[in-house]
């Protein structure tokens, strides 16, 4: 009994890590670039606002190809998309620096975005499936390599430039790619064979393309002026898209399923709200602190842990608590937290030490950790594991959403100049979002509660 259980362990720890090593590719290769735009620009002599179309391009395609890889890891085997989704990173890794020009270079990160877009609802349809002990606890694993990987994107960027220049940006991804192809061929279980008959709802996923693009271009838009037209187009697409898809047998987005199960719906919604508020304060306060404070990027770096620390270390201690007492009380912290850590930004101003800056961030570090993994096991309550990579993918589009809303914010606040005045508007705004947060959290019900009552 004792020998079973241990070898049960070790393969479902084989299988988080091979899921681990592809899922971090993505948020690893989103952040990493940031450090690069500028030898990027150098090299392609081209304008800022240019070259930080590698940036937004990148979230737009993710954005879009999440749950429409996805939804095709549902239909036609998750081990099967996870393979090919890293194949598509490691060709386009390889062809990057090998860019003739920089509009190649784009297309290549795109390809890169899509194939990493495949790995997280491969995955977590892979765990839900093979893992039901403990659920919590996996996706907690998981959620650790995510965030340090994004977190610690940056730093490793600036060391990989050093040494290598732009192009090891890329070529970082092969020890990756590589292990986690090969672990996988061995390790994931095989797909069931695929159904001759299956169909895919060719016209509700353009539709749904058209719809996500224009909806993102609309928001980008907020940084320059509100762009009507694009609010038109955006407008007309998500009826068009609703109308067709509530007729569709087998709809790409079942939209009466949201329609009818509000709690998912809400869930989007509140996980978009965490990602403008998270993304905002990372990607925020490196610019006070360079640009106002004038941090070095070594001290800077070092102060940015207090977010990437506290939340490695949560996340762990908040999937255990998840096991036992469901989602929400964990939910219920986090907001707490958002809270008071978007009230301690208010706290740093040009006299603040390092030290007090840190501490002062280390409350959003906590709540990353508690509200990452309380929202990853709040949406599963209300999803059969059959539908989990449609659901992961459409909740991979809303942190995308709340990322580009966040960077629209900043552009916004921080337009002409970046001051503590500005900076402040991020505390007053984080604790709006903040309430919203917890208002969202409060009205979930505890699946946990639910269900005890029910035996």
């Amino acid at each position: 009994m004792f020998k079973r259980k241990m070898a049960r362990e070790k393969t479902h720890l084989l299988l988080i890590t091979t899921i681990a090593l592809g899922v971090l590719l993505n948020p690893l290769n989103s952040s990493m670039i940031a450090v690069g735009l500028s030898r990027i620009q150098e090299e392609f002599q081209l304008s800022f606002q240019d070259a930080s179309w590698i940036i937004s391009t990148y979230y737009l395609s993710s954005a879009v190809a999440q749950p429409i890889m996805g939804k095709l890891s549902d239909m036609f085997g998750r081990k099967r998309m996870f393979l090919y989704g890293l194949v598509l990173v490691f060709i386009a890794s390889i062809l990057a620096p090998l860019s003739p020009g920089f509009g190649w270079l784009i297309g290549f990160r795109i390809i890169q975005s899509i194939g990493s877009s495949a790995l997280y609802p491969a995955g977590m349809g892979i765990i839900r499936k093979y893992i039901t002990k403990q659920q919590a606890k996996s996706l907690g694993t998981l959620s650790i390599f995510s965030s340090v990987s994004a977190a610690f994107g940056p730093s490793i960027g600036g060391f990989l430039i050093q040494f290598g220049d732009w192009p090891a940006i890329f070529l970082i991804n092969f020890p990756f790619t590589i292990l986690s192809f090969i672990l996988a061929i061995k390790v994931l279980p095989k797909d069931a064979s695929t159904q001759k008959n299956i169909h895919l709802d060719y016209i509700g996923a353009i539709l749904f393309i058209g719809t996500i693009v224009s909806w993102l271009l609309f928001l980008l838009s907020f940084e320059k002026r509100v762009n009507l037209w694009w609010l038109l187009i955006s407008l007309g697409l998500t009826v068009l898209f609703y109308q067709y898809e509530k007729r569709h047998k087998g709809p790409f987005v079942d939209v009466l399923a949201l329609k009818n199960n509000m709690n998912i719906t809400f869930i989007y919604i509140q996980f978009i709200l965490v990602n403008i508020l998270f993304y905002s304060v990372f990607f925020g306060v490196p610019l006070y602190l360079q640009d106002h404070l004038h941090l070095d990027a070594k001290n800077t770096g070092i102060i940015m842990l207090a977010i990437a620390g506290f939340g490695v270390i949560i996340t762990p201690i908040a999937g255990k608590f998840i096991d036992k007492s469901g989602s929400k009380p964990i939910l219920f912290i986090g907001s707490i937290s958002v809270i008071l850590g978007t009230l301690m930004l208010l706290t740093i101003n040009d006299s603040s030490s390092s030290g007090w800056i840190f501490f002062a961030l280390s409350f959003l570090g906590v709540s990353n950790g508690f509200n990452n993994l309380g929202m990853q096991t709040a949406l599963y309550d209300f999803v059969t594991p059959e539908e989990t990579g449609s659901a992961a993918g459409l909740f991979m589009t809303s942190r995308f959403i709340g990322t580009i809303l966040s960077s629209s914010l900043l552009g916004i606040l921080f337009s002409e100049n970046v001051t503590t005045e500005h900076f402040h508007m991020i505390g007053w705004l984080g604790a709006i979002i903040g309430i919203c947060i917890l208002l969202l959290t409060l009205r979930m019900p505890n699946m946990k509660k639910l269900s005890q009552r029910n035996e």
